[in-house]
């Protein structure tokens, strides 16, 4: 802890002050463009991986970068739900006005490995193993590609989940509808930790594409 601590007195005398500004100009309110949803793992950062300041990015962190399908919003199901992360999607469209949606996901993912291969851990953790078991669709399209080793398989499976948490996305109608106006984009990036490439998975083509310089326009092609 005593790197926190240490932490914790630099950031307040070197990095807030050399942005003291910025930080002057949120004390009332939060006007960020970009919500980020992604794992909570502790080799993901949202805020170095893009190079972005305070005030930006809207962050919502779960493990495994999971977006429940949409629900009717019945008192009975709402007490039923996946709250937490559902509540935060919507404050950030509705209330927020985000403009952009990211949904990351990640190299050497911890929670795509369980569905296939659960620790023995699990069995100690009876939340985390009933909030993976909303992989399963993810774990069936990968099966049905019959990848010929582990490695292929937990490839396909990371990318595969990033896209069925978009097409989770877009069960909700608050995000259906903005997206079909043009008044939302959305993306999908997978982080490969140990090289720091990021790819931008495009919907209509169906694939992963490196972000590189050229191509990293704004794209609307969802």
């Amino acid at each position: 802890m005593k790197e926190l601590f240490d932490g914790a007195i630099r950031f307040k005398e070197e990095d807030f002050t050399s942005h003291q500004e910025l930080y002057e100009s949120l004390k009332k309110k939060q006007n960020p463009h970009t919500l980020f949803i992604t794992c909570a793992d502790s080799r993901v950062v949202p805020n170095l991986m893009t190079s972005s300041d305070p005030g930006d990015l809207f962050v919502v962190r779960n493990i495994g970068n999971i977006i429940p399908p949409y629900t009717e919003s019945k008192s009975n199901t709402l007490r039923k739900g996946y709250l937490a992360t559902t509540a935060a999607i919507e404050y950030a469209l509705v209330i927020l006005n985000v403009k952009n949606v990211i949904v990351c996901g990640h190299s050497n993912c911890g929670a795509c490995s369980a569905i296939y291969d659960p620790p023995q851990s699990l069995e100690n953790a009876p939340y985390v193993k009933k909030w993976i078991e909303l992989l399963e669709p993810v774990k069936q399209k990968v099966l049905a590609l019959k990848p010929a080793s582990k490695s292929k398989r937990m490839w396909l499976t990371e990318q595969i989940n990033i896209e069925q948490q978009l097409e989770n996305l877009l069960t909700y109608p608050f995000v259906k509808e903005r997206f079909k106006q043009g008044e939302l984009s959305i993306y999908g990036w997978y982080y490969i930790i140990e090289t720091g490439e990021i790819l931008n998975y495009n919907m209509n083509k169906r694939e992963f594409k490196p972000i590189l310089h050229q191509n990293h326009k704004k794209e609307k092609e969802q």
